[in-house]
């Protein structure tokens, strides 16, 4: 196993800043993954890890030794990519020996080694077809089977995932998941996939245009974002436009042009220090907003809205409605499940807000 640090690493391509500062430890045996949008630099990041790009500036080290200069070949990882790179010709036995073969490792050796992975991964079936008689999960199975043989002390996944059909990746995740379990070794995963960051990792860097925006557990970055492109990026949350904070005696409110919440007693000093002056944006997920057909018109803390579309998900059912301009996103069951049109009132959970700053987005609560 390895314990990867690295530090300001900075990765420029001419003008242009591919990796912008970053910092981060991943520990023996970590599961962690980079995530974001394309072009955000995740997987220069990993490459530069692999020693597949160099390192503009800043410095990476496995268990304490400066690893800037050493070739990939002597950095003792394996890799997997998006594209499987299996060698056609050969069989999926001659695939997940190659490097065994390499190595000059004996004949007998060499095949427990092969059965012994093929085994693990459930692919000893496979071992005598070519690799365009296998499945794509099947042939992805190999591409792990080949990089598991080598024994390394850290695997780099880039998106290794995204060229399979969606229950496939499902299935595969699941493999990925058990055998990191298996193993116990050093994982370091690249994804643009937010559910896949969010069920594989023990931590993501959640990244965006080259730096780490937050990392954290996929709890602590789903329960608490620390920006606005975070909340919107891990998971679903909706952004209310047009809000302030009013002060009531001791009281604190959040006021828009259509609805009122007041902020708990427990949250009121933190907020009033941390936003005081400032203009902010409101956010809140989906599954803390409840539907009710009809309210008491007086009651300031509902929403009123009118309901666009319905998509129903098996149990439940995703509501979008707009209210005052507002496109608000929310989850019902679908023994209350609203129909297009109709006019429905939305009350907020109010220990499940986050406010931001509409400025600088950095997360208030």
């Amino acid at each position: 196993m390895a314990h990867i640090r690295l530090e300001n690493i900075i990765k420029n391509f001419g003008k242009v800043v591919a990796v912008d500062d970053v910092s981060f430890e991943i520990t023996d045996g970590e599961f962690l993954t980079l995530v974001g949008p394309s072009g955000c630099g995740k997987t220069t990041l990993l490459r530069m890890v692999a020693g597949l790009e160099h390192v503009s500036s800043g410095k990476i080290f496995f268990d304490g030794k400066l690893f800037n200069h050493i070739s990939p070949r002597n950095r003792n990882i394996a890799m997997v990519f998006q594209q499987y790179a299996l060698y056609p010709n050969m069989t999926v036995q001659e695939n997940l020996g190659f490097s065994l073969k390499l190595k000059k490792v004996p004949k007998q050796e060499r095949e427990t080694e092969i059965q012994r992975v093929a085994t693990l991964l459930g692919i000893e079936t496979f071992l005598d077809r070519k690799p365009r008689e296998l499945s794509g999960g099947q042939q992805q199975r190999v591409a792990l089977g080949r990089a598991l043989i080598r024994k390394p002390v850290a695997f780099l996944f880039d998106e290794p995932l995204s060229n399979l059909d969606a229950k496939l990746r499902i299935s595969m995740r699941e493999e990925i998941h058990s055998l990191h379990n298996v193993l116990k070794a050093t994982f370091v995963y690249v994804t643009h996939d937010q559910l896949e960051a969010m069920t594989l990792s023990d931590r993501i860097v959640v990244m965006l245009n080259g730096k780490a925006q937050q990392i954290g557990s996929p709890s602590e970055v789903y329960r608490h974002p620390s920006n606005k492109f975070v909340a919107g990026f891990i998971g679903t949350m909706n952004f209310i436009d047009g809000c302030e904070l009013v002060e009531e005696g001791n009281s604190l409110s959040i006021k828009s042009s259509f609805f009122s919440i007041k902020i708990l007693e427990g949250k009121v000093n933190s907020i009033r220090e941390k936003a005081r002056g400032k203009k902010i944006k409101l956010g809140i997920r989906p599954e803390n907003i409840s539907i009710l057909s009809s309210v008491a018109e007086h009651d300031p803390e509902m929403m009123k809205a009118k309901v666009s579309i319905v998509e129903p998900i098996g149990p439940a059912s995703i509501v979008y409605a707009h209210a005052d301009g507002q496109h608000i996103q929310t989850i019902c069951s679908t023994d209350i499940e609203p129909k297009s049109g109709e006019v429905i009132y939305l009350k907020f959970q109010p220990d499940r807000l986050y406010l931001f700053d509409n400025e600088t987005e950095e997360a208030l609560i």
